[in-house]
């Protein structure tokens, strides 16, 4: 069996990847980057502008601050994506 579980050579159809398989898994890929992406840039970005006094829990400023500019960042992503989706067809 090799890494992607055919198990011979060959090239009957029902061993291999189909495209949609593949755009399957390109998608899910897609996600846990811009997942990771995400968590990165609210912790670097976000916490370093709103959590000025670090403590066991968050004002109400900081909440708001936060959530901000966590909605700004998605909401900003989002506009990229559909702006290079539609321009790639």
């Amino acid at each position: 069996m090799d890494a992607f579980g055919s198990t011979g050579g060959g090239s009957s159809g029902s061993s291999q990847f189909s495209s949609d398989d593949l755009m399957n898994q390109l998608k899910v890929q897609i996600a846990q980057v811009y997942a990771q992406e995400l968590l990165e840039t609210v912790s670097s970005k976000c916490f370093q502008k709103c959590i000025t006094k670090p403590g066991s829990s968050l004002s109400g400023g900081e909440s708001s601050c936060v959530s901000r500019c966590v909605d700004r960042y998605i909401e900003a992503t989002g506009i990229i994506g559909r702006a290079l989706f539609n321009a790639s067809r």
